[in-house]
């Protein structure tokens, strides 16, 4: 491999890991078939869900879109293939939960079926920026890296200044290789998309961080390059250790930038994005085209044939497995994502969802079944392995004892939950599901003072209202008051004038018909007076 520019910085801690890519890296990326049903959760991404806009028993095309952003942070669906839309409930998906979440199920009609499409956008250079985040946002971008935040969002740094823009091409986790090999089959989309976000967020420079485990995928980018003679883009291959492709770690390794604890990489002018999400930004501008499908790496002892295929999204993972040849008998675990961070599925009928990027069936071998847990005896190594320079053992003792107000002093919220410290623990710890306890807990609790203070607002706001009204009430009768006292002044007492008036009246009346009223009479006329 020729002498790339090397990272000048290393951060602390971290692995050096077994990669088991080769398994799938063996064989070239395949399309899967469409299978005859793919169920589509409404979120698939960091926000809110996105509401249907399609019913039950309609006809959908390719590329349709099937369900809408319900707010700002929230991502489009369109429909993967043409077919009829057959229900709209609640299904089991992928998540670490193992919850029910609101899908679309899409029946496939076998034709594949296009819809109209956007025009393509050429001459993006031309672009208004804010023009091509509209297409993001139509077309359901979101972060393929694992975030999967909106896109458009992301891209959005109005009032700030983005001096560096970096293409995450580390692929750091252990299994995972469906970025590896996009970048080798496709590296002209991965540049493409580069240059259109280097033209949204007005980036002076643009930086690929790729592992040196990869040297066809860095030939391949490179070779791209020199072609367009793009002097802004700059590949820099930096050594193979995990998480080398953590936001913060791999900002740190290209530029020897630390963001601040809890802060975002804005706010040191950089901006990150994944590789495969510079494919799809690319798909969308020039093509036209919405997320509806991605690379996905079925790997593991348990896969007779280890590969990527380029997936609907909305396909079981059973579908995947037996395009892979099935499973063989040492399949124990199924994983989605990657062995470090990655989470076990209870079935392979769930759905592919933008957000998966590998599923690894897994011997016992491979991936051991936890073993019991015993006391922490305070040995450091999860202190030396932590890219987050964190004292592991110290949230784990807080988390645990659930003071959340020690976790945040010890700077909870910087763990990305690289899965290090428990990889190393003798004890064998689950500390990341600890730290993942405390974060839930702590985002609980602001959920509920929110509530609490929104009722006291509200209480607040009543009591204001219900003291104004009083308030009103006795100015009006005090100036009622005033009034009334101003005419006694002026003309005696007005009480008693209106009774001497009526008085007058029924007397003028009983002459008018020759009777005077008799003192009885007059008293009583009186009193109704």
């Amino acid at each position: 491999m020729p002498d790339y520019p090397k990272p000048a910085w290393d951060f602390h801690g971290g692995l050096h890991i077994d990669g088991h890519k080769s398994e799938s890296l063996a064989t070239p990326l395949r399309e899967a078939k469409i299978p005859a049903s793919l169920t589509l959760p409404l979120q698939q991404h960091i926000g809110l869900a996105a509401e249907p806009v399609v019913q039950v028993g309609d006809e959908v095309l390719k590329g349709q879109l099937i369900a809408r952003a319900s707010d700002y942070v929230s991502a489009n669906l369109h429909a993967p293939t043409s077919g009829r839309v057959t229900e709209i409930a609640e299904r089991p998906i992928a998540h670490p939960s193992g919850l029910s979440a609101q899908c679309v199920v899409i029946q496939s009609d076998g034709q594949d079926r296009w819809t109209e499409l956007p025009e393509p956008i050429a001459d993006f250079r031309e672009a208004d920026p804010a023009d091509l985040r509209e297409r993001l946002r139509w077309a359901g971008i979101v972060g393929l890296g694992g975030a999967v935040f909106p896109t458009n969002v992301k891209t959005n740094t109005t009032g700030r200044t983005v001096d560096t823009l970096i293409i995450n091409a580390a692929e750091c986790e252990p299994y995972i290789t469906c970025d590896d090999r996009l970048m080798r089959d496709h590296p002209g989309d991965v540049i493409d998309g580069a240059l259109i976000l280097q033209h949204i967020v007005s980036a002076a420079r643009v930086l690929i961080g790729i592992e040196d485990n990869k040297p066809e995928a860095i030939a391949a980018l490179q070779a791209d390059i020199d072609t367009r003679g793009l002097d802004e883009v700059k590949l820099v291959v930096v050594p193979s250790k995990y998480p080398s492709g953590g936001e913060k770690q791999l900002i740190y390794l290209l530029t020897g930038i630390e963001v601040p604890s809890r802060g975002l990489p804005l706010e040191v002018g950089i901006l990150c994005q994944n590789v495969a999400t510079s494919a799809a930004i690319a798909d969308a501008v020039l093509r036209g085209r919405p997320l509806i499908s991605r690379i996905v790496t079925l790997t593991g002892k348990g896969i007779r044939q280890p590969g990527n295929l380029r997936v609907t999204i909305g396909t079981p993972i059973r579908d995947l497995v037996e395009e892979m040849g099935g499973y063989t008998g040492q399949a124990h675990r199924l994983i989605m994502g990657g062995p470090m961070m990655g989470f076990a599925l209870g079935s392979d009928e769930l759905p592919v969802v933008k957000g998966s990027n590998c599923f690894i069936a897994a011997s016992r071998e491979e991936i051991p079944d936890p073993l019991a847990a015993s006391p922490c005896i305070r040995c450091g190594e999860c202190v030396k392995v932590c890219p987050a320079q964190l004292l592991p053992q110290q949230l784990y003792w807080y988390a645990r004892s659930r003071d959340f107000d020690k976790t945040q002093d010890h700077s909870l919220f910087d763990c990305i939950e690289c899965g290090c410290c428990a990889y190393v623990c003798p004890a064998n710890i689950p500390l990341v599901h600890y730290y993942r306890f405390a974060k839930t807990e702590i985002w609980a609790g602001e959920r509920e003072r929110g509530k609490a203070d929104h009722a006291r607002r509200r209480h607040e706001f009543h009591e204001a209202r219900l003291k104004r009204l009083e308030e009103e009430r006795q100015a009006r009768l005090r100036k009622k008051k005033e009034a009334l006292g101003k005419k006694s002044a002026a003309g005696g007492d007005p009480k008693k004038a209106a009774i001497e008036a009526a008085m007058k009246r029924v007397a003028a009346k009983k002459a008018a018909q020759g009777q005077e009223p008799s003192p009885e009479q007059a008293r009583d006329q009186e009193k109704e007076a």
